[in-house]
């Protein structure tokens, strides 16, 4: 990538990764609004318009073509509830309607054309169990089931219809207390279940759906030190195994499926205040190979 950045957010438009926001230094008096976009075809970078406004621990997700990104936080410390839309045939981001709670840390899902905004916290106190959904063609947002653990620095993936929201932590600059928990969200219910923990507690991870039908969790970060981990999570089985490590073990990355592909992209080499421009490529197999 371009520029080193930890903290950033990844999303796949085609063949196309959008990287946004995030770090320049690590420090939170760093954000940027810088947009870079990877070709998956070319191995090339160019950029694209930029956030209206710099944030960092902002959660972003695709929708019928364009990106739709949600919270994070400000230069000052201030938590956003702001929500940008990004047209790539225009090049152009615009704002919908702000989120209900204002929070950075968290994650983000659509799911049958539905936005969900799940945990975070503001920026040194009151993490959240919050579950807050945007409807498109409306332009509103309703509350839904909260979630059972309230948690930050988590991530989610979705299989069919349920967001499984894995990792995280319930402190504020403090590591020493980060999560193995799994929650699954059925988005047609409304309702939570509490599944098999992952094997290591770790946050600022990044969890993806690949196109074996699996979950895989990446890197992370606890008290002294970050994860390389690559875990895989089967939903059918309700178990975990682990997979080939990632060659820079990092947090605060971006994870992005194209294809039979998972691009790990940025994040911290250290614990905290630390940044990096590494693009790692895992390739999934369907016949179990990697």
């Amino acid at each position: 990538m371009p520029t080193k950045r930890s903290e950033v957010v990844g999303v796949a438009l085609g063949e196309k990764i959008y990287v946004i926001g995030g770090l320049l230094t690590g420090h939170s008096d760093s954000p940027t609004n810088i947009v870079e976009v990877y070709d998956t075809k070319t191995d090339k970078w160019s950029t694209a318009a930029p956030l209206p406004e710099p944030l960092h621990h902002i959660a972003a997700a695709a929708y019928n073509g364009k990106v739709y990104l949600v919270g994070g936080w400000d230069a000052e410390k201030n938590s956003s509830n702001k929500l940008f839309i990004y047209d790539p045939d225009a090049n152009r981001w615009q704002e919908g309607k702000p989120m209900p709670t204002a929070r950075g840390g968290l994650t983000a899902k659509f799911v049958n054309g539905i936005l969900y905004a799940i945990g975070g916290r503001e920026y040194e106190e009151n993490f959240f169990t919050t579950n807050e959904a945007y409807n498109p063609q409306t332009n509103t947002w309703t509350e839904k089931a909260p979630m059972p653990t309230a948690r930050h620095h988590l991530s989610s993936a979705v299989i069919d219809d349920k967001i499984y929201v894995i990792g995280g932590r319930d402190k504020t600059s403090d590591l020493s207390n980060t999560f193995n928990v799994n929650e699954m969200y059925n988005t047609k219910q409304d309702t939570w279940t509490v599944l098999e923990p992952m094997p290591s507690k770790r946050a600022g991870l990044a969890a993806v759906a690949s196109v074996d039908g699996n979950i895989y969790v990446f890197g992370g970060e606890k008290r002294g030190g970050v994860f390389d981990n690559n875990e895989k999570y089967d939903t059918t089985t309700n178990k975990w195994t682990s997979e080939p490590p990632m060659p820079t073990a990092r947090h605060g990355i971006a994870a992005v499926v194209v294809g039979d592909r998972i691009y790990i992209i940025g994040g911290g080499p250290e614990p905290g205040a630390s940044t990096t421009n590494v693009n790692e490529i895992f390739r999934i197999s369907t016949n179990g190979t990697q």
